[in-house]
């Protein structure tokens, strides 16, 4: 077996060495590699020096992972995921305990009690908005017909 031979066979464990320890971590660092050890094995096939087939690999690895992994990270990051609790933001609540501006009351909605804060003041009984979910707070809002 000749040294282009060998290659072949090292940079084929190799990738699949790299795609193992991927799909046992993800990562997304070992990905980068992949790609470069594919490079590598193409280069391989043309060219027997060892030297550019691990110089390929190194260097096209690197320059992956350091210019596409922080964008593929941010594109896989979940964005602004919904939870049950988003279903009361703009639902009517009730006013269970007076709400006055910069300090805490409380409402009803959905046959739960929350803890509400609101910029105006706001009497038992009061029909409110709820505008948004802060914390385990409710920011609420005279509700308007």
């Amino acid at each position: 077996m000749k040294l282009g031979d060998s290659m072949l066979y090292f940079w084929t464990c190799l990738i699949v060495f790299l795609t193992i320890i991927e799909a046992a971590t993800v990562e997304l660092v070992t990905v980068w590699f992949i790609v470069s050890a594919i490079a590598a094995l193409i280069v391989s096939i043309f060219i027997d020096n060892l030297v550019i087939q691990f110089g390929v690999f190194v260097i096209l690895g690197v320059i992956l992972l350091v210019t596409t992994r922080p964008f593929l990270i941010k594109l896989l990051k979940p964005k602004n995921v919904k939870t049950n609790l988003d279903r009361v933001l703009g639902e009517k609540a009730i006013v269970t305990e007076d709400i006055f501006p910069d300090e805490k009351g409380e409402v009803k909605i959905d046959g739960k009690r929350w803890t509400a804060i609101s910029k105006e003041k706001l009497v038992k009984g009061a029909s409110v908005r709820v505008l948004k979910i802060d914390g385990v707070k409710l920011q609420v809002e005279k509700w308007e017909d």
